[in-house]
């Protein structure tokens, strides 16, 4: 008794701890983007630069890894969360600056000449397709391009381009931007943000503009360097359109100075503040996703019929005759037995490898607990895009705090399969180290090659300290905590008793994990269209916000595993093969296999211009996390629903 009240002063104690290292961080919480800011004309806004991207290396780099022109009061890194940096984001100021509602053309600085490693440099970027990631009041740039007479629409704008038959390069240093505006009346108490992010409230403030969109259309300008020079930043210069003639553009040589200037014209418009999100996150193919969902329901409703006649035709039918016999007849129906019956004696034997399993389960727990809860957040709005890297932070953040759900799970099913809670420890351990420790092995490659590359996309060595940190501070305790709370909870007995002697199972013609691999395909059918969408707001750069469709899919993906599983575990025992433990789980876990070879696919049709072997590299090592994270989920769901459909089955019939 007195053992039970210290564990619990010690699990009350360190939740409180926790708790309290959180409320410290609490005071200055705030939601990028959630608030309006309302300006006054002629004030001064400085643009923001993110990381060059491209969708053919998929490797980040800084910004001012080129030679652009630097702010004056010299280059700022701004606050980043932790899903930002995981991002490979690196969010720096820049000498573009913005006077609200004042149209002007402005000179920003000339070049020293360019060195020949400087410019083979600039003409590698222009090649590799890189993009330039600028953001102004937290919206990023946008432009749109004309192919085949439809308009197309990007965010950023290409550090430079080769056209068609020319060996020349050139460099996009001349931007023509369009801000639009909407002009605001406030009424009453407003509530404003500045850029870091401080939130206040204002009271009785005049009409301003409010910024709702930001276009550019990026130009190559060839201008005379040594005339050029002459100015000073922010000083004005005449306006020039994009010219059409190589001649007139600026091309990237060796000992070429090159100057950026740039154009900004406000447009007033009628989009609101809470609505300017929605040109970003307006995605094309809506019929597209009622298509993948209605598709999902049929094979839910095939499966359904299924399980439909395995309850109440032949299960239910078997169990209903043998209550209505008397104890003679059951006694010789008992040595007549046949099908699933047979296996009565060895149904819950232990399965081999047991610990790995009750730690795969519970991972897969925690991770569907975490695609679960984030989605849903999103879904309601909580998780915007405004927010740089608050879904991946939000999703790390429920993984650590999920830790306690897989402690328990893991640990409620090694009491349930060995009977006893001897061990509990090691399994709780291991249910802390096993997905996450796989996960920082695959990140640690994968990362030792962007530090190789000198990419954005590496992680800093502080960052590893942090996660690790996190990690043994917040989820190995708390998945402790929840195995100490599995131990105290009811155990799970069998309704039949195991025979000592193993049965011998029969011989089948085909092997059986040639039905569990192909079970996976009817989960993947579910699944597929969407995670299309998903690999492109990946590895295009493209938004992905139809949160909606997505928890839908994800509700029939689980009701599709749950239903396979059932069903394969059952033709398994009817079959007489009582080895069902492991075949429930990759019944609806082998859809991974299905994921990764989709992913292959998507990388040789889909990302064709994605260049070099460090590129694909990164991008089947990804993959595999993705992969791996499915397979534990769909796993663990149909094991747990075989685990109660077995059980369900077994303790309706006694048989000596």
């Amino acid at each position: 008794m007195l053992a039970k009240m210290q564990s619990r002063r010690w699990i009350l104690a360190y939740l409180l701890v926790v708790l309290v290292s959180l409320h410290g961080g609490a005071n200055g919480f705030y939601l990028p983007g959630t608030f309006m800011h309302t300006y006054t004309p002629n004030e001064v806004i400085s643009a923001k630069v993110n990381s060059l991207t491209s969708i053919e290396t998929e490797l980040p780099f800084s910004y001012y890894s080129l030679p652009y022109c630097k702010p004056p009061e010299g280059v700022k890194k701004s606050a980043e969360n932790l899903g930002e940096i995981l991002m490979g984001d690196q969010i720096d100021n820049s000498p573009y600056r913005f006077r609200v509602n004042v149209n002007e053309s402005v000179y920003l600085c000339t070049t020293d000449p360019l060195t020949k490693e400087q410019a083979e440099l600039l003409k590698k970027r222009a090649r590799d397709l890189y993009q330039v990631n600028m953001v102004l009041d937290n919206l990023p740039v946008m432009r749109f391009t004309e192919q085949n007479g439809v308009t197309i629409q990007w965010t950023g704008f290409p550090v430079g381009y080769n056209p068609m038959g020319s060996n020349e390069d050139y460099i996009i240093n001349h931007l023509r931007f369009k801000v639009l505006v909407h002009q605001y009346q406030a009424q009453g108490d407003v509530v404003i943000t500045s850029e870091d992010g401080v939130a206040m409230v204002e009271s009785d403030r005049k009409s301003g503009f409010q910024i709702v969109g930001f276009e550019v259309v990026p130009c190559s300008v060839r201008r005379d360097p040594e005339a050029m020079s002459k100015l000073k930043m922010y000083d004005k210069v005449d306006s020039v359109k994009c010219p059409l003639e190589l001649e007139k553009s600026q091309a990237i040589r060796e000992n070429e100075r090159i100057t950026f200037t740039y154009d900004v014209e406000y447009v007033k418009s009628n989009i609101k503040w809470p609505s300017r999100w929605d040109a970003y996150l307006k995605m094309d193919g809506a019929k597209v996703h009622w298509f993948s969902i209605m598709n999902s329901m049929m094979v839910v409703f095939f499966l359904a019929g299924i399980v439909f006649v395995i309850f109440l035709r032949t299960v239910r039918r078997d169990l209903t005759r043998y209550e209505e016999m008397d104890k003679e007849a059951q006694a010789q129906m008992n040595e007549e037995l046949s099908g699933w019956k047979l296996v009565v004696g060895d149904v819950f034997r232990e399965p081999c490898c047991s610990k790995l399993l009750c730690v795969m389960v519970a991972d897969g727990i925690q991770i569907t607990g975490m695609a679960v809860v984030t989605i849903v957040f999103a879904a309601l709005g909580f998780l915007s895009p405004a927010s740089r890297g608050m879904l991946l932070t939000g999703m790390i953040i429920l993984y650590l705090f999920l830790g306690i759900i897989a402690g328990y799970v893991g640990v409620r099913v090694w009491r349930t399969i060995k009977g006893t809670s001897e061990g509990w420890k090691s399994v709780a351990w291991l249910t802390s180290c096993f997905f996450p420790g796989i996960v920082f092995v695959i990140l640690t490659v994968l990362n030792s090659i962007l530090w190789g590359k000198k990419s954005t996309g590496a992680l800093p060595i502080s960052l590893f300290f942090t996660l690790l940190a996190l990690w043994f501070c917040i989820s190995v305790p708390l998945t402790l905590i929840g195995g100490l709370l599995g131990t105290r909870a009811a155990s799970i007995e069998y309704p039949v008793r195991t025979n000592q002697i193993p049965r011998e199972i029969p011989e089948r013609k085909f092997p059986s994990w040639l039905l569990v691999l192909g079970a996976g395909t009817l989960p993947f059918g579910t699944l597929f269209i969407e995670l299309f969408f998903i690999l492109s707001s990946i590895w295009l750069g493209r938004f992905y916000y139809v949160f909606g469709f997505l928890f839908i899919v994800l509700f029939l993906l689980v009701i599709v595993c749950g239903e396979v599983s059932l069903v394969l575990t059952y033709m398994h025992l009817c079959v007489e093969d009582w080895k069902w433990w492991w075949k429930a789980f990759f019944a609806s876990g082998s859809v991974a296999f299905y994921v990764f070879l989709y992913s292959i696919n998507y990388l040789v049709f889909d990302l064709r211009s994605l260049s070099g072997p460090v590129s694909a590299t990164l991008y089947l090592g990804y993959s595999l996390i993705m992969a791996l994270a499915i397979m534990l989920s769909t796993g663990a769901i149909g094991f747990l629903l075989s685990f109660y459909f077995v059980h369900y089955l077994f303790s309706s019939v006694k048989i000596d």
